[in-house]
């Protein structure tokens, strides 16, 4: 599939981290650390939708004024009847704004001292005017203003702030302002949210990496621990990149938090797509259960010890029957296995899906997990298996892979039959660093990484094992190695001797080491001390 040209440096898309900084400054003391982003997306989203608003206008009164153009008039009646036409700008994806819920009607009263109720005004107001075409979106702009410890002076200052060019839609066509911007707040606040185990955020290039794997041109994507939307989002870019149609889409979701799913709602209507959201926990509350999707792209909450299994519904559809019991397969100690079990049930008959998980559910010998692994395998539904590098997280320093699961391994006419295989890659050893604690992926390296699992899985792929970096196993080699997951132990990576050594071999091997290095340290001690007795 041709690709657009890539650039290899990696890069954090946009240059605005100085003025974030700043913003969030203004709120410091104001507002809780975690709900930074509640502010400050809100008013971001009313800014682009008046933003949009405006260009379309002009560009309205300016085709008025092109003799070439069907809405050539110079009838001020005929000219106000266009620019106020609801149709003209629904077409175009926005709306007509209220005067008193502009971008501009805000800034120009950001010094007035009830700019506090101004903005909760305005809020509802454009809620209010988008609902009555996109339902979905009521509540995404709840009051909070007036009821913050916020003063009138600081909210006066996030407005000017964010007047700068940088957060402009209009001035940074090709950006995505409000993800980067979720990103910043969460990357940074990230101990504030109480996000561990990778909850809440996904590194841009890891998500990248899953959505340009899967290719999700057409059909139903779903993401049941949605966040934000971002993995929507990137499939979207995808779909532009490579000349597809966003029509050909429908976009499903699932999140727990309320708050956060009114920002996917933002992020997904300022691009036009349309979805179906729910809010609920998926594991015990699956508010989707009719969903057969194309295409799942997902970063659950891992390693999530106490997820309440005892509230499953009885006779669960999502559970496995493990020699005729689900009993075997209720993953008690750990949620990782239940998300697995989640996922393949709302998968089409054709369908794969990319799920990020901590590495120890490769290996995990816990109760139900290791049941529920032999199973997936038995059954093949576990195509590919990614070892990702260290410190791609802000929010977790856990070890992470991608998990690929799939309904087409008996094959399709795009993709042959590979239901005894399973493709494993070892990118432990792949990124850079961008700063001291933080590594990327470069794209030179997402493109080899998805290169080698689309040659694979093509039929007209011509795919080779690559020592070190990827392997296709048998079925068999993998029960040979006690159904563990990890890819060095079949790329043959310098991590295969480590894996394969049980805990208690390799501390004995530490301990000699280091009783080794002492007696040299003392040796080396006594030289120094008689060479020093000779001066």
């Amino acid at each position: 599939m041709a690709k657009k040209a890539l650039d290899n440096k990696p890069k954090a898309d946009i240059d605005f981290e100085k003025e974030l900084w700043n913003v969030a400054n203004e709120l410091r003391g104001a507002v809780a650390e975690n709900q930074y982003k509640d502010y400050v997306l809100s008013l971001i989203f009313l800014k682009h939708m008046s933003e949009r608003y405006e260009l379309r206008r002009d560009e309205l009164l300016s085709q008025t004024n092109e003799p070439a153009s069907p809405y050539y008039t110079k009838n001020k009646k005929e000219i106000a009847a266009i620019v106020n036409d609801p149709d003209e700008y629904i077409a175009k994806n926005t709306y007509i704004i209220p005067e008193e819920a502009t971008w501009q009607y805000l800034q120009d009263n950001a010094e007035q001292d009830d700019i506090k109720v101004k903005v909760d005004d305005a809020f509802e107001l454009l809620e209010t005017t988008v609902a009555q075409y996109r339902p979905e979106l009521k509540g995404v702009l709840p009051r909070i203003f007036v009821k913050s410890q916020l003063t009138p002076r600081q909210l006066g200052g996030l407005i000017n702030l964010f007047s700068n060019d940088k957060f402009s839609e209009k001035k940074n066509p090709e950006s995505d302002v409000l993800g980067r911007i979720y990103e910043f707040y969460i990357g940074r606040f990230a101990q504030a949210e109480g996000a561990g185990a990778g909850q809440f955020f996904t590194p841009g290039c890891i998500v990248r990496l899953m959505v340009d794997m899967l290719e999700p041109l057409k059909g139903q994507i779903a993401d049941l621990a949605c966040g934000s939307g971002g993995m929507f989002v990137q499939s979207l870019k995808f779909i532009q990149a490579h000349g597809g149609s966003k029509k050909d889409i429908s976009i499903y979701g699932q999140e727990r938090y309320d708050g956060t799913l009114r920002l996917a709602k933002m992020n997904l209507a300022l691009r036009d797509l349309n979805f179906q959201l729910e809010l609920g926990d998926s594991l015990l509350q699956d508010k989707l259960p009719e969903l057969k999707a194309d295409y799942i792209i997902m970063n659950p909450p891992f390693n999530v010890s106490q997820w309440h299994p005892e509230d499953l519904p009885e006779h669960d559809p999502r559970l496995f029957k493990i020699n005729n019991s689900t009993d075997a397969s209720v993953t008690d100690g750990n949620a990782n296995y239940m998300w697995f079990q989640t996922v393949w049930s709302h998968l089409s008959n054709t369908g794969t899906a990319a799920i990020v998980m901590a590495n120890g559910a490769m290996t995990s010998n816990n109760k139900g997990e290791r049941n529920v692994r032999e199973h997936m395998l038995h059954e093949g539904m576990i195509d590919c298996i990614v070892r990702l590098p260290d410190k791609l997280f802000i929010t977790t320093g856990i070890p992470a892979c991608i998990f690929f699961l799939s309904k087409n391994r008996k094959g399709t006419k795009q993709h042959r039959e590979r239901k005894k295989e399973v493709l494993f890659i070892d990118a432990s050893k792949m990124g850079e660093m961008v700063s001291r604690k933080l590594r990327v992926l470069t794209d030179a390296e997402m493109e080899r990484i998805s290169d080698v699992y689309h040659q694979w899985r093509n039929v007209k792929g011509t795919y080779a094992d690559v020592k070190a970096f990827c392997k296709s196993v048998s079925l068999d080699e993998v029960i040979k190695q006690d159904f563990k997951l990890t890819p060095g132990i079949f790329v043959g990576s310098e991590d295969a001797a480590i894996d394969d050594v049980s805990f208690e071999d390799r501390m004995q091997v530490l301990k000699a080491t280091l009783k080794e290095q002492f007696a040299k340290s003392n040796e080396l001690q006594k030289r120094i001390e008689k060479n020093l007795q000779k001066l």
